[in-house]
């Protein structure tokens, strides 16, 4: 099936082709018949199949069919968790738009203000924005969302994540009631649900949503859930294993793959701002030129160092998972789990980075013996065990075991704080009777009020002999 039976226009179709894509995904090839018939749409489906041309396509057929654009004014809003992906989806939308009169902006924090202020003062139809710089605009008087017909929250999963629902909040109560609602995500969990929930109309609580202004639930009760594939899978082509490794030894081992197996790029994934910076340093010793974006760094100092890396003059990149949803390089042939993420959604988006669209792609993870839960918890979301590698010139001292995968956390097992202990990996006192504890205690506490009782009375009678000798004086 080619894009034209889509239902997209000649113009769009022909900047598509431009680009290469010939055929629609399958997440595409869903999503863009739904939302050109107006419905408001949960789309879920892996990293790197295409999502941010499922929402892009359609919102620019639809906008393209009638033009009225005002002042401070935009038509359509595509809310985005950081600054480099918002970058990225305002590049998509000027590249499939370049044949279309249709105007578009990424609005983000981190940089001056002024010059996006004065963007805006002629109106903008497409704004792709992050919460926070956008609800401060708002509070500006710079921008104002009565003229908007199209809401799209992009990787929704990840903003929930970082916190961001109290603005979402804030934004969709300013918003006016006659728009469509479009909500992506490479991952579906509760919280999620329930965003798109509230967009249905079936449960405005829970999530922030509640006394923001719905009001008429009739106009969400058309919301269509398109899941192309399982959120707890990565694609197939991407091979993925893992290495046991010592903590103190970590960059030694990165240095001796990069160079003996002749890695062409990486995307290196690490948990804390200044261990960023402190492994680019150990590289550096090694002969292996790297750099690094986290949040310290000023928003001109991370394009730069990106758009290095996306030209292919940087080779190896490391990253907190800041830049985890805000890099998509569609040749970038290997990623890194330098820190082995906490949680499962986290471990696949960043795998997610690699083998897009179709093409192939490797994902190595390092993992000491204190990663072990995490690792139980990754493994267990996939649903299979990642493939061990040993290297010969890097023994382990500590050993990480192979994983449960149907491991339950203490906290969330059944026999937890006095309930059935028959769980098999319940730990210490599984299985036993509470029944003597009970007994024991219960026969303790008889002997302390006895025992109270006889001090209280012993205390009365010293009172009473002592009276007795007082009155004899």
């Amino acid at each position: 099936m080619s894009f034209s039976k889509l239902g997209l226009s000649a113009p769009i179709v022909k900047a598509v082709a431009d680009l290469g894509y010939t055929k629609p995904t399958p997440i595409q090839k869903e999503s863009i018949p739904a939302v050109l018939s107006g419905k408001n749409i949960l789309g879920t489906s892996q990293t790197g199949t295409g999502k941010t041309a499922s929402f892009v396509l359609p919102m620019l057929e639809k906008l393209s069919k009638n033009r009225t654009q005002r002042g401070k004014r935009i038509r359509a809003l595509i809310l985005t968790p950081t600054r480099e992906l918002a970058v990225q989806i305002e590049e998509s939308v000027a590249q499939y738009s370049k044949y279309l009169d249709l105007s578009s902006m990424a609005l983000y924090g981190g940089v001056d203000v002024e010059p996006q202020k004065e963007r805006l003062i002629e109106g903008v139809e497409i704004l792709v924005a992050t919460p926070g710089r956008l609800l401060d605009l708002v509070h500006q008087r710079a921008v104002y969302f009565d003229e908007i017909e199209m809401l799209v929250l992009d990787e929704a999963d990840r903003m929930l994540d970082m916190g961001f629902i109290d603005d979402i909040s804030k934004i969709i109560e300013r918003l006016p009631f006659d728009r469509q609602n479009l909500l992506f995500s490479a991952t579906i969990n509760e919280d999620v649900r329930k965003l798109a929930d509230s967009f249905s109309g079936d449960s405005l609580e829970g999530i922030g949503f509640a006394n923001n202004g719905l009001g008429n639930r009739e106009f969400y009760d058309d919301l269509e859930d398109i899941v192309i594939s399982p959120s707890s899978t990565t694609a197939e082509t991407i091979s993925q294993w893992l290495v046991a490794i010592d903590k103190d030894t970590k960059s030694a081992l990165l240095s001796h793959l990069i160079l003996e197996e002749k890695w062409d790029q990486a995307l290196i994934f690490i948990e804390k701002k200044h261990g960023a910076a402190k492994l680019v340093s150990q590289l550096e010793k090694r002969g292996i030129k790297a750099d690094c974006i986290h949040g310290d760094r000023s928003q001109a100092m991370r394009e730069k160092t990106l758009a290095a890396f996306k030209s292919g003059e940087l080779k190896y990149l490391v990253a907190t998972g800041i830049a985890a949803r805000g890099i998509d390089i569609g040749s970038l042939t290997r990623v890194v789990n330098y820190d082995l993420p906490f949680k499962p959604e986290e471990y696949i988006h960043r795998v997610g980075r690699t083998g897009r669209a179709g093409t192939a792609g490797e994902a190595i993870s390092f993992v000491a013996a204190g990663d072990f839960k995490n690792l139980c918890a990754i493994e267990s979301r996939l649903g299979h065990l990642i493939v061990r590698k040993e290297i010969e010139e890097f023994p382990v001292r500590k050993t990480v075991p192979v994983s449960i995968l149907n491991y339950v956390p203490k906290h969330q097992r059944a026999g937890h704080m006095g309930s059935d202990n028959s769980n098999p990996y319940y730990g210490k006192g599984a299985g036993k009777s509470s029944t003597k504890k009970k007994t024991e205690g219960a026969g303790k506490a008889e002997k302390g009020r006895k025992a109270a009782a006889k001090k209280a009375e012993s205390r009365q009678s010293g009172q009473s002999k002592k009276s007795n000798a007082w009155d004899r004086k």
